[in-house]
């Protein structure tokens, strides 16, 4: 099976029934969403072609394979593209691992919009539906970090029809075959898991009316309230089986959030994985050096979706929610046999997970109810739920599975773990056991994030007591084992109630374990988390109590200096910031100390001064 049409001169007959716009290069892959997309439809029967980086500064690349019969679907690609060219402290990337050879600039900021609104100048009434993380996380008013305000519905800024959000297979077959049935794409008000726009609500099923954008959208501190109120009625608002239609209303539009689609079964993933992807990238890049991001998902499996860990920074909950859907075995080990038939694979498999790869089912046994209550309680944090599954048994058994298939070398596991899930395992050393034996490369990454309480809480993540017990326990494994392996935590900075105390609780930590992380994340308020909420309102959304939040370069900078003390370079912001917190007793050369004493120079003996016009020059021996 070839790539999908690049081109006019591939299509049959000329005629395409749909295009799809992405700001990534075309990696024809199952870890890339626009693929996924394509060939669903394209198993469907629809012809999809691939229009991937437009020039966006004219039309013409746009009317590239004529006016599609059915319409455009547009996706910004795998990241957000203003998180692809800026970094936390809005400097400009030095490089997009999405694009061939790894060259920054092939996409425009906020690509949805920019794409929609060229093919809106090109066709004017073509249908235009978008999908992917950034539009789906853009669905409704949100805060903006690149323009520190409240934007309204990506909806109305991309002059789009329709979004799908979440991982949108079933909603795109649907939407496809409605338009191909006849109706018009204005009419496509009845599908799970898509937003649209209207005049008239009347037809609604007992909608819930968030506050209206003109309520939300002013920096001030009621419209600030009334931002936290909307987007906790958005929060609990996730869950297929519980959620209410949401109702937006700018006035001379109401935005419509149709309830969620239904998670796909087991046998729809393995259908959705099983389809005739390439797994690389398109030819045309070949000169260019290929596209960098396939290297590290190439010999890569996918084996579930969704999270129920829900920390408060992620966005996972909004986009592929709670409930965790696994792929079967059968589908999984497939997959691999595959690998061995490709010459470029060296035996190793790179990583078998998702979100977090140590889920293998929901949580608990509610989402099987055909109507359960709604229920607004995390499942691990702050103490698990007691009536969430703990149990490894499935992915132990899929793993074992894959390490003893021919010409399997090695299976590493390299998606996020979560450990305190394993903790809470009555067998779950024997699965740590087997992770340190067969499945890590020398280091396995966690993330602990933080240790102050306060923070960790905010994160929705668990009490560090249980990194410290997870970490010993590895140790103690890996001394069992005579072998040399190592945790690499993931630590964060500048998150929302973060002060300049609990950036040094965490340094001190850091110091009395040795440890010297070589990288550290600052907070990054993206779009749709309820740590952004916290970031932009000053206010936990949860209780509406005002917290601290660090927003100043020099705050951020302090933080991040705090974690990595050990560098030179921060010797003297380290210096100053524990000065102002009171803290000189960590400046010495004791064994708690942080810094130690900066050195003085010694005095020189001073000089005469030189007689102006003097010969210095001492006279030669004759």
């Amino acid at each position: 099976m070839p790539f999908l049409p690049t081109t006019a001169r591939e299509l049959e007959n000329g005629v395409v029934d749909f295009v799809l716009v992405t700001g990534d290069a075309y990696v024809d892959h199952p870890s890339f969403g626009a693929s996924i997309i394509a060939r669903v439809i394209e198993s469907r029967g629809f012809s999809v072609a691939i229009l991937a980086q437009p020039d966006w500064k004219t039309t013409v690349d746009f009317m590239r394979f004529g006016r599609p019969r059915l319409g455009f679907l547009v996706t910004g690609g795998n990241i957000d593209s203003m998180v692809n060219h800026y970094t936390v402290s809005l400097h400009k990337r030095k490089d997009d691992a999405f694009s061939a050879g790894g060259q920054l600039g092939k996409r425009p900021n906020r690509a949805c919009i920019v794409y929609s609104n060229k093919i809106r100048e090109a066709y004017k009434d073509i249908p235009i539906i978008l999908g992917g993380l950034e539009a789906s996380l853009r669905r409704l008013a949100h805060y903006d970090y690149w323009d520190n305000a409240v934007r309204r519905s990506i909806l109305l800024d991309a002059a789009a029809d329709l979004i799908v959000y979440g991982m949108g297979e079933n909603q795109i077959v649907e939407i496809a075959e409605a338009l191909e049935s006849g109706l018009a794409v204005q009419d496509l008000t009845f599908i799970a898991g898509t937003v649209f726009k209207t005049k008239d609500i009347s037809f609604l099923d007992e909608p819930t009316i968030l506050p209206s954008f003109k309520a939300v959208k002013e920096p001030t501190a009621q419209a600030k309230k009334e931002y936290a109120r909307s987007f906790m009625l958005q929060y609990h608002n996730t869950d297929h089986l519980t959620a209410k239609i949401l109702v937006e209303d700018y006035a001379s539009y109401f935005v419509v959030q149709n309830k969620p689609a239904k998670p796909l079964s087991s046998a729809e993933m393995d259908r959705v994985y099983a389809l005739p992807y390439m797994r690389d990238y398109h030819p045309m890049y070949k000169s260019e050096g290929g596209v960098p991001a396939i290297e590290e998902v190439k010999f890569s499996i996918t084996a579930n979706r969704g999270c129920f860990g829900s920390c408060n920074f992620c966005a996972l909950s909004f986009h592929q929610g709670r409930i965790v859907q696994a792929r079967s075995h059968k589908s999984i080990l497939a997959e691999a046999v595959n690998f061995t038939h490709d010459p470029m694979f060296k035996g190793y498999i790179h990583d078998v997970g998702g979100p977090t790869a140590n889920f293998r089912h929901p949580s608990c046994g509610r989402w099987a109810m055909e109507n359960p209550a709604p229920c607004k309680r995390q499942c691990l944090v702050p103490t698990p739920c007691p009536n969430l599954i703990f149990d490894h048994t499935d992915y132990s058994k899929l793993l074992k599975s894959l390490r003893e298939l021919p010409n399997i070398k090695k299976v590493f596991i390299r998606s996020g773990i979560r450990y305190d899930y394993i903790m809470h395992d009555p067998k779950g050393d024997a699965f740590l056991q087997e992770l340190c034996t067969h499945h890590i490369s020398g280091r396995l990454k966690v993330a602990p994030e933080h240790v102050s309480a306060k923070v960790l809480h905010n994160m929705g993540k668990p009490d560090f007591d249980e990194y410290r017990k997870f970490a010993a326990k590895f140790e103690a494994i890996n001394q069992k084992l005579k072998k040399d392996q190592y945790l690499v935590p993931y630590l964060m900075s500048s998150h929302p109630s973060c002060n300049l105390d609990d950036a040094i609780e965490l340094a001190e930590y850091l110091q009395s374990v040795g440890s010297k992380p070589e990288q550290v994340q600052d907070f990054y308020p993206t779009p749709a988390t309820l740590s952004t909420c916290m970031y932009y309102t000053g206010l936990d959304p949860r209780t509406m109590k005002r917290l601290f939040v660090p927003k100043s370069q020099r705050e951020k900078t302090t933080q991040r200096a705090l974690i990595q003390y050990r560098l030179p370079a921060n010797y003297e912001i380290v210096k100053n910031a524990l000065i102002s917190a009171g803290r000189k007793d960590l400046i010495g050369h004791h064994p708690k100390a942080l810094l130690r004493p900066a050195k003085t120079a010694k005095p020189q003996m001073a000089r005469p001064p030189k007689k102006r016009g003097a010969n210095t020059k001492k006279p030669k021996k004759k």
